[in-house]
């Protein structure tokens, strides 16, 4: 069983930045992808950004601004988020995926970016 711990979210300005961080617990668990969702109310929950062993993916929307980074031996993954704007409110969600292809999901973190 694998835990997310989701920290980071918040209140910010449009144009400003903010940092969301994830850890999976039990640390020593092998966990081949780390990444970020996001829902709106009522909408579908969405892909910000995933990083597996070798490649990463981004949303076309958050290409340019966001970068998400990974310790592989903490399992923590990071989302960096620049130049914010309001479409980006929403419930962000930690997500991971062990070897096995089990997925995980954290408890969501809310951003706000006002304009």
């Amino acid at each position: 069983q694998v835990q997310l711990a989701e920290s980071g979210g918040g209140l910010a300005e449009a144009g400003g930045s903010l940092r969301l961080s994830c850890a999976a617990s039990p640390y020593t668990v092998p966990i081949k992808s780390m990444g970020w969702y996001r829902q709106l109310l009522g909408k579908q929950r969405e892909m910000v950004a995933i990083k597996g062993p070798i490649t990463e993916n981004y949303a076309d929307s958050v290409k340019g601004r966001f970068t998400i980074s990974r310790d592989i031996a903490r399992n923590t993954a990071d989302l960096q988020m620049n130049s914010l704007k309001p479409d980006d409110t929403a419930v962000y969600y930690c997500y991971a995926e062990t070897w096995s292809d089990m997925p995980y999901w954290g408890q969501g973190t809310q951003v706000t970016v006002f304009s």
